[in-house]
This record gives C-alpha cells, sequence and structure tokens, in this order.
C-alpha cells in the first residue's frame, strides 16, 4: 500500500541510517538536535561546497565574460534610516558582482540620519550603475519602491533590502538562468541568514515552483527576480500592503502568467541580515506585516474569483478554502482483511468525529475469515450510507480500490486504511475544500503515530531509492524545516492511507495500477500520474488522523514478498526514475538519506 505496505524503509538504506532509525529522535528537541547533527554543520557546509575558491572565480569571470551582451539587472533597493554599515556593505555586494550588466535603483524615504545620504551620494558619484533618488517625504517602503522603479532601465527586477548582502556569483547565475529559460517572467533562488560578525546560518532550501506553499508563505522574495515589463504591467508596488509589499507584488504577477514561466535556482544567492529590526530575526519587527499578508493573500483569492481567507499564524499562514454549496458525496473506500477491532475503531470514529456532512462507506471484504468481523460487517452493511463488497481475490489493493472506486456513487472519493482514526472533526471538510479548487488532484492529509510523533507529512521522492514521508518521526508541536511540517503545500505525492481525489480525475488517470503495483508505491506512482496530467497533489496539516501503519498486514519480510517489493521498486525507478533523481518539491541541497530535511553532501545540484 504504497510507501507505508512495503518493507519499512530502514531495512532498504544504508546501515547507519538503520540504526538512526532504530535510536530515533523522537524527544521535545527534534530540530535542535537534527539542527547539531554532524551532517548538519551548515559553516561547514558553506566552505566546502558554497564558497568560490579563486580557480572557480577565474571560471564564473570567464563565464560573465561571454554574456557581455546579457540582460540588463536592475536591482531595487528602498532605503529608510539603514544602519551605514549596513548599507555600505549591502552596496559594495552589488558592485562586487562577477556580472557587470547590472543597475542599482535606490529610493531614499527621507531618512532623517544625515550619515546615510553621505553613504548614498557618495556612492552614486563613484559608480555611474548606481542611480538614487532622495523622496522629500517619508512615503513608506511601496512609496519607496515606485521611486525606485521609475529608475530602472533593465530588462529584469532584482529585489533587495538596504541591509542584506548578494553573495559576488547571484547575479551572474540569474543572468545564465533567463538565458537558459527564455520565456521566463519570474525567478528565485534559495536563502540564508547572516549576522553582524558576517556568520552564514539558517539556509532555505527551496522546491521548485510550489504554488500552495507560496500562499502559505513568502517562499519567493530573496533573491526573487521579476521581469521588468510584467511589474510595470501589473501596477508596480501597492501603497497599504507595506510589510508584505513584495508578497503582494509577486501574487499579482503569477495570476498572469504560467507556472512554467517561474524558474527556481537552487544556490544560496542571498543573505538576510538578521538584527532587531528586522523580520529575519522575528516577525514582530514589523506586526502590521502580517496584516498586509492577509490583506494580500484575500485579494488575490478575489481576482482569482475563489472564496477563501487567510488566517496568519505566526510561522506562517493558513488558507481556508470555502466547500462547495451543496457540500459534494464523498466515497470512503476502506479495505480490510478480518482486523474488527481497528475497523470498528476506524468506522466510529468516522462516525462520531467527522463533521463533515455529505459521506458514504465502501468496506471492501478482501477475503475475511473471523466470524466476529464477518458479523460486525454485517451489521454496518445495514446502515444506509455504509456498503460492504466482498473480494476474495490474493491481495491486491490498487485492484481492491478501483473496483470500490468504480462503484461509489460521490464526487470525490477517499481512499482510508483500515488502520486509521480521525482527530479532527475538520478532517473531511479540510480535504474536499482543497481537492475542489482548480488544478489539485490528490490531497493528502498530516498523520500521527499512536505515540504522536509525525507519520507523514507529504512524500519526498528519492530516498530509499523511491520515496518516504517527509520529517518521520517530528513530535506533535514543532513545525519542521521552514515551517514546511505545518504548512498548506504541494508535494510531488501523498500517501493512500489517508487521500481525497475528485472522482473524475481518477478515473482519468486509469486509478491504481493494479498490474504493476498491487502492494507498493501504488499512490506515489497514481500522484505521479495526475501531476503528469497537469494537476497538483496537495498537502494539508489541517486535516489531522493517527495511522496505525500497517498494522493488519504485517512487514513484508517473506522471500517472495520481498520479490515482489524488489520489483515494484525497479518499476518506479524505470517509470519514474527522472522525478526520483530530482523531486521537485524537495531540494538537490537536502540529503537522501534521511527524511528530516539534512544537509546533502555534496548538494546535488547539476550546474557548476
Amino acid at each position: 500500500m504504497a510507501v507505508t505496505q512495503g518493507p519499512r524503509l530502514a531495512t532498504r538504506l544504508p546501515q547507519a541510517w538503520r540504526v538512526w532509525r532504530k535510536a530515533g529522535w523522537r524527544g521535545v528537541d527534534w530540530e535542535f538536535r537534527r539542527k547539531l547533527r554532524p551532517g548538519n554543520d551548515y559553516g561547514r557546509w558553506v566552505r566546502e561546497h558554497d564558497t568560490i575558491t579563486p580557480q572557480q572565480r577565474e571560471v564564473l569571470r570567464a563565464r560573465a565574460a561571454a554574456l557581455a551582451d546579457g540582460p540588463l539587472i536592475s536591482v531595487l533597493m528602498p532605503c529608510y534610516n539603514p544602519d551605514p554599515q549596513f548599507l555600505r556593505a549591502a552596496i559594495a555586494s552589488v558592485q562586487a558582482q562577477l556580472y557587470g550588466r547590472w543597475q542599482l535603483c535606490i529610493a531614499d524615504d527621507a531618512s532623517p540620519a544625515p550619515e546615510v545620504r553621505q553613504v548614498l551620494e557618495a556612492c552614486q558619484a563613484e559608480d555611474p550603475r548606481i542611480q538614487v533618488v532622495f523622496r522629500p517625504k517619508n512615503g513608506h517602503i511601496s512609496a519607496a519602491s515606485n521611486s525606485a522603479l521609475e529608475l530602472v532601465q533593465g530588462e529584469w527586477i532584482a529585489l533587495m533590502d538596504h541591509d542584506d548582502l548578494l553573495p559576488e556569483d547571484a547575479l551572474l547565475r540569474v543572468a545564465e538562468c533567463v538565458r537558459d529559460h527564455p520565456d521566463a517572467q519570474l525567478v528565485y533562488s534559495d536563502e540564508d541568514k547572516v549576522d553582524d560578525a558576517g556568520q552564514r546560518s539558517d539556509p532555505y532550501f527551496k522546491p521548485d515552483w510550489n504554488l500552495d506553499l507560496f500562499r502559505s508563505h513568502n517562499m519567493f522574495s530573496h533573491l526573487g527576480v521579476l521581469r521588468t515589463a510584467l511589474v510595470r504591467e501589473v501596477g508596480g508596488f501597492r501603497q497599504g500592503l507595506e510589510g508584505s509589499q513584495d508578497w503582494d507584488l509577486v501574487l499579482r504577477c503569477v495570476e498572469r502568467i504560467a507556472p512554467s514561466q517561474i524558474v527556481h535556482i537552487p544556490r544560496v544567492l542571498y543573505h538576510w541580515r538578521i538584527h532587531v529590526q528586522s523580520t529575519a530575526k522575528s516577525m514582530d519587527a514589523k506586526p502590521y506585516a502580517a496584516v498586509a499578508g492577509e490583506r494580500a493573500l484575500d485579494e488575490h483569492f478575489a481576482r482569482l474569483g475563489i472564496q477563501a481567507k487567510a488566517e496568519y499564524l505566526g510561522y506562517g499562514y493558513r488558507v481556508r478554502y470555502a466547500l462547495p454549496s451543496p457540500p459534494p458525496l464523498v466515497s470512503l473506500i476502506i479495505p480490510t482483511r478480518n482486523a474488527l477491532a481497528l475497523m470498528r475503531q476506524c468506522i466510529e470514529s468516522i462516525q462520531k468525529r467527522t463533521d463533515y456532512p455529505n459521506w458514504e462507506i465502501i468496506l471492501v471484504d478482501n477475503g475475511s475469515d473471523d466470524p466476529a468481523a464477518l458479523a460486525y460487517f454485517e451489521r454496518l452493511a445495514q446502515q444506509p450510507n455504509i456498503r460492504v463488497l466482498r473480494d476474495d481475490r490474493p491481495f491486491n489493493y490498487s485492484a481492491l480500490n478501483n473496483q470500490a472506486v468504480a462503484l461509489g456513487r460521490g464526487e470525490l472519493v477517499a481512499l482510508v486504511n483500515n488502520d486509521i482514526e480521525v482527530m479532527s472533526p475538520g478532517w473531511l471538510s479540510e480535504m474536499v475544500s482543497l481537492a475542489m479548487q482548480p488544478g489539485v488532484g490528490a490531497v493528502g492529509a498530516r498523520l500521527w503515530y499512536p505515540d504522536m510523533t509525525l507519520q507523514h507529512g507529504g512524500v519526498i521522492l528519492g530516498p530509499g531509492g523511491c520515496a518516504v514521508h517527509a520529517h518521520k518521526a517530528l513530535p506533535r508541536g514543532l513545525n519542521g524545516y521552514a515551517g514546511r511540517a505545518a504548512l498548506i503545500q504541494s508535494f510531488s505525492a501523498v500517501t493512500a492511507a489517508c487521500l481525497v481525489v475528485r472522482k473524475s480525475l481518477y478515473t482519468q488517470v486509469g486509478g491504481l495500477d493494479e498490474v504493476n503495483l498491487t502492494v507498493a508505491f501504488n499512490d506515489v506512482d497514481f500522484c505521479l500520474r495526475l501531476r503528469e496530467a497537469g494537476y497538483r497533489n496537495v498537502w494539508t496539516p489541517y486535516a489531522e488522523l493517527l495511522h496505525h501503519e500497517s498494522a493488519t498486514r504485517g512487514e513484508d519480510v517473506a522471500p517472495e514478498k520481498r520479490e515482489r517489493f524488489e520489483r515494484e521498486l525497479a518499476f518506479m525507478q524505470q517509470r519514474w526514475g527522472a522525478l526520483i533523481d530530482h523531486d521537485p518539491a524537495y531540494s538537490p541541497n537536502l540529503t537522501l538519506l534521511l527524511e528530516d530535511f539534512s544537509l546533502a553532501w555534496p548538494p546535488r545540484r547539476t550546474d557548476a
């Protein structure tokens, strides 16, 4: 049954990984331990994998020289009363760029400190590529950004704060990216933070374009680069959105372009300054930004005609999508063999703890022979919204579900394991509201082990040769890497232990593969076929259920089961090898040995 039905991942990964899984990281200091693991020494990682050597610098200079006719990139820098030391360093980092076709457009928003003006005038005098406008009256960051925008002559705009830093290869890599992607309209990179001593920390290695994660937090900015014509087309920066003005700008741009026109550079090309007045340290530095973020999202949905409301949570935003009226019927498909106690727990939790009003259950009895279980199933079948299908064929998870889905009356189907127990009453409402959104394929839930550590936080491709569950074993109450264990986002796949999808889409892509994937990875393959058909698979942390994982099927340790598993794994690698090697919802800078978003040694980037 997909990721969770084959041999446990510990038996397929190196010995070190098996030891790690045996010992576990299930304490309340999970994130702290992740950062302390020797492999997560970011300072060392930077020295070994993100520091330009003299030899590499010469190669990059040659590449920059070959782009003599490359795009002019205008760096947009609104400025208000920064620490002059930080301002000088920010400007110097632009001047140090290996790629020379840039313009620095600075708008000073009537800074009261006279030294700021002195620094800006001196820099403008020494470098003709630096242009400064001094606003006579303070208008806040949106107005200042628009004043800087008026200076722009380049084809592309790079957004930069007045106290942050660019690495010397940043604009070169942007220029090469837009050369290689001529249809691109938006480009963004990974980022980290830098303190007063120049110490880098807290890297954010981002996925490729991920609309649902972007609607949960601003994963675009730092370093965000936008085509100038598009920025002017949408009207530049909007006043009243201060604190989230960049996010609002990109939201309006995204509405007018295709996802394929948004390109991610998986390198740290921006160093975000940590100090008491920066949101790099805390959102408390700009409390108005949270309100502006809610407004930016709400108006984004209004422009698209989507009924949704955003709520700031502290580590990101939750978007609540409205259900259709009336709510559509959902067919809950639950295969089982015997397992009376689990089935009673599963069914009763659905009946007693689900606030969604319109559902039916199709219980697929795969050869049960326990008299007590059979009697219970017979009683269930007397209920008006429960049907029991008998299927005595050898266990084939894909076939059992496909047969039941075909008989389901619902507009949506929910694949549910018999070892699932409902926790949050709104689980089905949440999943249906997402599954009904334009462009969404499968929707997955946040599943917990009984000890309240995370079992499923989305599926990552690559580890174990195919797929694992993101943030597995994360204790409840922690938000995970960059908040990604607690934010709605897209993944390449989600587990069928609890999955909701429109029945029409299930049928469109042919359901689960009952020929090649009878037990393992069938949900991953199904989700990847949805993705191939142009849909995005979404995981939500707001549908929470317990998963008593694989309690009825046991481990696949018998020789015949091992052989079947290896065959199904080989099929996945042959069919989906390119995606497994590069999961767009993950990062080549992160490891394939663990599920906790640790650093990769070395990174798996293909560009030099």
